[in-house]
């Protein structure tokens, strides 16, 4: 069977995906644009608040291969940027109708995002090819998912972003 020329980015689209994000243990949903052996992954990435992306960082064998970027095409999302000890080095508000509405995370950075907003909807993209267990690389210190370790870390980043939405840098970092 063959693609089709086009593939659309568009609310009908966006609506079924929340729908089955809600639905999932997870409370996120992927649609890849990409297969899976192809050298650069798009998707978009649909996000729940409630759910839990485990701080994780990219690593690939060619240098500077290992970068994630970030788009929101609707919602909110907050980024958080992690030291390897994890402290939290940096947050950024991450919002469809902006200031900032994307960023790219430089190879090596961990990081996690955090849904502000039901039905938050991101394009991403990254190197690929997709190896599932080479893709991410863990920052140990947080728990993993689905455990209710999880659940409590996602609801304090959560918290940190609806008391205070506006970007914040780690002291001296500015």
């Amino acid at each position: 069977m063959s693609r089709s020329p086009i593939q659309r980015i568009d609310q009908t689209l966006f609506n079924a995906l929340a729908g089955e994000a809600s639905q999932r243990p997870r409370q996120r949903c992927n649609h890849n644009f990409h297969k899976e052996a192809e050298p650069v992954q798009r998707f978009l990435n649909v996000l729940q608040p409630g759910t839990y992306v485990r701080p994780h960082r990219h690593l690939r064998d060619q240098e500077g291969a290992g970068f994630e970027c970030f788009l929101v095409l609707q919602g909110v999302i907050g980024l958080l940027i992690f030291s390897p000890e994890g402290e939290i080095l940096q947050t950024e508000t991450l919002s469809a109708s902006g200031p900032v509405r994307g960023v790219e995370v430089a190879e090596g950075q961990f990081h996690t995002l955090v849904a502000l907003e039901r039905d938050s909807v991101i394009f991403e993209l990254k190197q690929g090819p997709y190896v599932p267990c080479q893709d991410k690389d863990f920052l140990r210190s947080f728990p993993q998912e689905r455990t209710p370790e999880a659940e409590l870390q996602e609801r304090s980043w959560r918290d940190r972003f609806l008391e205070s939405p506006a970007p914040r840098a780690h002291p001296g970092e500015d």
